[in-house]
């Protein structure tokens, strides 16, 4: 039997070894650009990112307060660099931790105090947050957690944010990225953000920090 043979154009004969090392090369390019592109977008928005995350949780704690009926202790825990939510109508007066969500890095961005050569928001003027020991502790489960240095302010289910001692509490609270960690210097003024909240109704206002200035942004 006559046995034929076809022979293939190279055109014809799929991707040569050349062109799929062509291909890889033009990918590593687009990624050595890309990669370090990203990266830097992200560490530029870090600072916002974590601000509009503790506003929602803001507005979380005010909205469970309102529809169940509760106090809800909002509480800043530099120690465990986290966000909590704890409900205080359970194991009163400690609470149970009911919602936790980290923070980033202190490195990367600080929540604790205002940096130098920044004024506060004003208006409205209000008393910048005091981080200090906490001796009223949460419950996390049947455990104890207690002695963390924190910040709390409680959502009643009036609309109202109070202290401890049930007074209303209106403050100021900033999200900045720090030269270095432990710094008070911003490294980048453009990168500043500040949350005030209004003790009498809870609410929550954005600021972004413009040149010399924080303006009010939602």
């Amino acid at each position: 039997m006559h046995r034929e043979f076809k022979r293939f154009h190279p055109s014809e004969a799929g991707a040569s070894v050349v062109e799929i090392l062509m291909v890889v090369v033009v990918i590593l390019i687009l990624s050595s650009v890309a990669i370090p592109y990203m990266w830097n977008y992200k560490k530029l928005y870090k600072s916002e990112d974590q601000a509009l995350r503790m506003m929602d949780l803001m507005r979380e704690a005010a909205q469970t307060a309102l529809t169940e009926r509760k106090t809800v202790r909002y509480e800043i825990d530099l120690t465990d660099n986290s966000v909590l939510l704890i409900d205080e109508s359970f194991n009163a007066p400690k609470g149970q931790q009911i919602k936790k969500i980290p923070l980033e890095s202190t490195r990367d961005v600080r929540v604790d105090v205002i940096p130098n050569g920044i004024s506060k928001p004003n208006p409205p003027n209000y008393t910048d947050a005091t981080f200090a020991t906490d001796n009223v502790g949460h419950m996390i489960g049947a455990t104890t957690i207690t002695g963390h240095n924190v910040w709390a302010c409680r959502f009643k289910s009036d609309g109202s944010v109070v202290n401890s001692a049930g007074t209303p509490l209106s403050a100021n609270l900033y999200v900045w990225p720090p030269q270095s960690s432990g710094s008070l210097i911003p490294r980048n003024t453009g990168e500043i953000r500040a949350i005030t909240m209004f003790g009498g109704t809870g609410a929550v206002r954005y600021w972004k920090y413009y040149g010399s200035a924080f303006t009010a942004y939602q």
